[in-house]
C-alpha cells in the first residue's frame, strides 16, 4: 500500500504564506513526478505545481512568482511554499505522486484546506 499524507493546511489573510509538506510513504520502487493539485468548489481540480524526478517543474500561470516547489526524495517528500496569498488561492489542495509501486499509477492525498481571507 502506498500513501501520501499531506500537512500544512490553515487559514491565513491575504498577503500571508503557508507551506504545504507531503510524504509519501509504502511499497514504493521509484517516483517518478511530485506535485500539488487544487481544487475550489465549483470548479476542476487544476495542476499547481509539479517536479519530475530530472528537473523539470511546472507551475500553474496563476501561481508563478508566488509559489516554491521543492522535493526531497530521499525521504519521498515535497513542499509547496506559498507567499503573497491570495482571496483566489482559497481551495482544498491534493498531493500527487505517480510512482512506481505494484504497479505505475497516480496516487493522491486525502487533501489539505487552505483559505485565503481578504
Amino acid at each position: 500500500q502506498v500513501q501520501l499524507v499531506e500537512s500544512g493546511g490553515g487559514l491565513v489573510q491575504a498577503g500571508g504564506s503557508l507551506t504545504l509538506s507531503c510524504a509519501a510513504s509504502g511499497n514504493i520502487f521509484s517516483i517518478y513526478t511530485m506535485g500539488w493539485y487544487r481544487q475550489a468548489p465549483g470548479k476542476q481540480r487544476e495542476l499547481v505545481a509539479s517536479k519530475a524526478n530530472g528537473g523539470r517543474t511546472d507551475y500553474a500561470d496563476s501561481v508563478k512568482g508566488r509559489f516554491t516547489i521543492s522535493r526531497d526524495n530521499a525521504k519521498n517528500t515535497v513542499s509547496l511554499q506559498m507567499n503573497s496569498l491570495k482571496a483566489e488561492d482559497t481551495a482544498v489542495y491534493y498531493c500527487n505522486a505517480n510512482l512506481l509501486g505494484l504497479r505505475q499509477r497516480d496516487y493522491w492525498g486525502q487533501g489539505t484546506q487552505v483559505t485565503v481571507s481578504s
